[in-house]
C-alpha cells in the first residue's frame, strides 16, 4: 500500500429538505452569492425557489450565471468571472450537477487571477483565495461536490482539462435524493456509468496489498449496479437515489484510492471524444470501458478481475480465471445495454474515425504512468472497437 494524506473538509448535508440550512450556511460564509445553474429544470421543480426564499430570509443578496451546458465551457466561466467582479460576489452556490459544480470550480479559482480564466484551468499554480463553494446537489454522477478536480472544454481549441486544486473543494453539500427523483432516465443512466468508471479507474490498479479499499470499491460497485436498474426503472424509489446519490461521492471523494493511486485512462480518453464532439461524458465513458478492460487484461492484472468478476458480479469463482475475467467485461457491457446505454460512439455523436489518431496523441499525454501503459496505437484501437 502506498503513503497517503488524507483530507475530505466538506461538510455534507444529506436527506430529505435539507435545502433549510441554506441560508444559516451561506450568511456564516459570505456577503454576496452567485447562483449558478444550467437550464430551466431547477425552476420547474421548486429548487430554485426554495433557494432564493432561504437566502432571503437570511437577508443574502445574490446575482445569477445560468446555461451551464454538459462538457461546461470556459466562455461561461470567463462570464462567471465578471460577475463575481462587477458585482462584489464572495461565494458560490452551484445548484446542479458535476457540469455546474465545475464551473463554480473553475470561476472560484480564477476570480484572484488578472489574466484569462483558462490559464489557470491549465494551470492550477496560478490559483490565489478561491471563493467559498456551497453546492446543492441535484443529480448523482460526477461526485463533484466533494473532491478538489474540474474539468473545463474550450470549444475553439477542442481542448477538454482537468483542473486540481485542493482550495476548490467545496465548503459545504446539501444532497437531497429528492432532487435527483425528477432526473430524466437519459441523464441518469449517464450517470450510473460515471460512478461506475470512476471506481474502476481506481479498483484495476496494483499497489500491493489494498484490501480495505478493493472490499469499499466492490461495496459501491455493487450498490451502483443494484439501485441503478431500480433507480433507472422507478425514478421515484428514495432508497435507490439516495444510495446512488451517496454511492457517488465515495467512489471520488479520494478515500478509495488512499494508498492505492495512479494514472487514470479511461476518462482522458473520453475527455478527448467529448472535447471533440460534445458528446455525453458518462455514455462515452461507458462505451470505451469495456473495450478498454479488454485491452489492458494480462497476467499482471487478471486476479484484479477475477475479484470484480466474483465479489461484484457473483461469477462461480472455480473456473480458469481468464474465463472469469472474460465473462465479467461481458456482464460489465451487457449492464449498460440493460440501462439502456447505445453500444457504440457513432451511437452518441461520433461520426467517424478520422479524429481518432489525433485524439489517442492528446489523450496519452494525461495517462502518463497507468500501471498498464498504453501507446497512441492502443488507444486508437479502443477507439475504434467502440466506434
Amino acid at each position: 500500500m502506498q503513503n497517503f494524506i488524507y483530507n475530505i473538509p466538506t461538510i455534507v448535508y444529506f436527506g430529505k429538505g435539507q435545502i433549510e440550512a441554506i441560508g444559516e450556511i451561506a450568511k456564516k460564509t459570505g456577503k454576496k452569492a452567485l447562483l449558478i445553474y444550467g437550464g430551466g429544470s431547477i425552476k420547474a421543480n421548486g429548487i430554485y425557489d426554495d433557494v432564493v426564499r432561504l437566502l432571503g430570509q437570511e437577508g443574502i443578496p445574490f446575482a445569477e450565471l445560468s446555461g451551464v451546458e454538459p462538457n461546461p465551457k470556459i466562455s461561461l466561466v470567463r462570464e462567471g468571472v465578471k460577475i463575481c467582479r462587477e458585482e462584489g460576489v464572495d461565494m458560490l452556490i452551484p445548484i446542479g450537477g458535476g457540469s455546474v459544480i465545475d464551473t463554480a470550480k473553475a470561476i472560484a479559482g480564477a476570480v484572484s487571477y488578472d489574466g484569462d480564466p483558462w490559464d489557470v484551468v491549465c494551470d492550477a499554480s496560478l490559483i490565489k483565495d478561491p471563493l467559498p463553494i456551497i453546492v446543492v446537489l441535484t443529480i448523482a454522477a460526477t461526485g463533484s461536490e466533494m473532491d478538489y478536480a474540474a474539468v473545463i472544454s474550450n470549444a475553439e481549441t477542442k481542448d477538454k482539462v482537468e483542473l486540481d486544486h485542493e482550495g476548490l473543494i467545496p465548503k459545504y453539500a446539501i444532497m437531497d435524493p429528492t432532487y435527483t427523483q425528477t432526473v430524466s432516465h437519459y441523464q441518469t443512466i449517464a450517470g450510473i456509468a460515471d460512478i461506475m468508471s470512476h471506481v474502476f479507474e481506481q479498483y484495476f490498479l496494483e499497489c500491493g496489498d489494498t484490501y480495505l479499499q478493493d472490499q469499499f470499491m466492490e461495496a459501491i460497485l455493487r450498490t451502483v449496479m443494484k439501485y441503478g436498474k431500480i433507480a433507472a426503472e422507478h425514478p421515484d424509489d428514495y432508497d435507490a437515489r439516495a444510495n446512488l446519490m451517496w454511492a457517488q461521492s465515495w467512489a471520488i471523494n479520494g478515500m478509495v484510492s488512499c494508498g492505492k493511486s495512479g494514472a487514470w485512462v479511461c476518462h482522458p480518453i473520453e475527455h478527448e471524444i467529448s472535447g471533440f464532439y460534445d458528446v455525453t461524458h458518462g455514455l462515452a465513458l461507458a462505451i470505451i470501458t469495456p473495450n478498454w478492460m479488454r485491452k489492458i487484461l494480462d497476467d499482471t492484472i487478471v486476479n484484479e478481475f477475477v475479484s470484480y468478476g466474483v465479489n461484484v458480479l457473483g461469477i462461480d469463482p472455480d473456473q480458469d480465471p481468464f474465463a472469469i475475467a472474460r465473462e465479467a467485461i461481458d456482464k460489465t457491457e451487457d449492464y449498460f445495454h440493460e440501462l439502456g446505454i447505445p453500444a457504440r460512439l457513432r451511437d452518441i455523436g461520433v461520426p467517424d474515425e478520422s479524429c481518432f489518431e489525433i485524439m489517442a496523441k492528446k489523450a496519452l499525454g494525461n495517462i502518463n504512468g497507468a500501471y498498464n501503459p498504453l501507446t497512441v496505437e492502443d488507444i486508437v484501437d479502443i477507439l475504434k472497437a467502440s466506434f
